[in-house]
Parts: C-alpha cells; sequence; structure tokens
C-alpha cells in the first residue's frame, strides 16, 4: 500500500537521529554543511541552536533531536547542517537543521513507501509523509512543510531579519567579493 500523492520514483537525502533513519524530498535540500559555529539567540525556543552565516545571509539553525524530543547530542563528531527550503505563507524561508549524521541520498519507489503509522490521538505523526523501506530498514520520510508549526516558522523568520553574525567564514567571503 502507497502513501497518497506519491506517484513516482523520487530521491531522498537520508540522515540520522539518535538510532533512527531519517529522510526529506531531496528538491527541499539546498546543502549540506560540516558543523560551523552557531551564534546563540536569545529567548528562542529550545530547538533553536541559533543562526549562522551562510554567504553573507542569516539562517536559523534548528536542532531536530530537539525538535522531536530527544536528547541532544552528545558527539558532535559527524554533525551536520542541511539547508533546507520550507514554504511559509507563499514565501520562502531557509533553515539549517542539525542533524546526527548525513548518509546518502537514496530513490524509492512508490509501492517501497506505506503510509505514516496511525498510533491513537495522543502521538501527532502529521509529519510524518511515509515508512520508506530499504533492504529490512525503514526510514522515517519528513513533510518538511508539516515538521514546523507555522507559529515556530514565523519565529524561525523573525531569525531571518537578524544583522548577519561575524564569522571567519564571513570575512572570508567578504574578503574574496572585494579582490
Amino acid at each position: 500500500m502507497s502513501v497518497q500523492g506519491i506517484i513516482r520514483t523520487s530521491q531522498y537525502l537520508t540522515f540520522k537521529l539518535d538510532n533512527e533513519i531519517y529522510a526529506m524530498d531531496i528538491t527541499t535540500v539546498r546543502e549540506v554543511l560540516d558543523i560551523i559555529p552557531i551564534t546563540k539567540v536569545p529567548q528562542m525556543p529550545d530547538f533553536m541552536c541559533g543562526v549562522i552565516n551562510l554567504r553573507g545571509g542569516v539562517v536559523p539553525v534548528v536542532d531536530l533531536r530537539l525538535k522531536f524530543g530527544l536528547k541532544k547530542a552528545t558527539s558532535l563528531k559527524e554533525t551536520c547542517i542541511v539547508i533546507i527550503e520550507v514554504i511559509l505563507d507563499d514565501e520562502q524561508t531557509i533553515l539549517g537543521i542539525l542533524v546526527d549524521s548525513v548518509l546518502e541520498v537514496i530513490s524509492l519507489d512508490p509501492e517501497q513507501i506505506d503510509p505514516p503509522p496511525r498510533i491513537g490521538t495522543r502521538l501527532k505523526t502529521e509529519f510524518i509523509r511515509g515508512m520508506g523501506k530499504k533492504d529490512t530498514e525503514f526510514i522515517i520520510i519528513l513533510e518538511t512543510t508539516k515538521v514546523f508549526s507555522a507559529q515556530e516558522l514565523a519565529i524561525v523568520q523573525a531569525a531571518d531579519d537578524m544583522p548577519v553574525p561575524e564569522t571567519s567564514e564571513g570575512a572570508n567571503a567578504e574578503e574574496e567579493k572585494n579582490e
């Protein structure tokens, strides 16, 4: 039984959080960065790490582990920031999500994706697009537009309006621009 709306083979970026494999449609992913300094922003929700300077632009970064109710990572050895595009009120928002590690880009046919599990009414699963199956592993496919509520995305969007934090990356980009 395939998921309604998934009618063709699609590519997904897979990544790990804790010991689970997650995926998101590759069309929402702009790039993957190694961990870089994150500037903390006061009075943000716990899952908001802060902002980064990405080629002169402010990009809010969310710790997906904290957003999903997991414990904060103890090791940042393979941690990456996945830069994604999310649409909020018909406006594109660029967002960084902190993940334990990025695995690979995979293709899944519609018949390899089952609907999200129905686990009563207490657990929210609307942000799960489907459960992919690759070999013997399950892959939780995220619906990026539903991972964050409109209110959370509004907070993230407000962080976009902040001044660009100074980092060595930003300084180097500025120097290269001036040459």
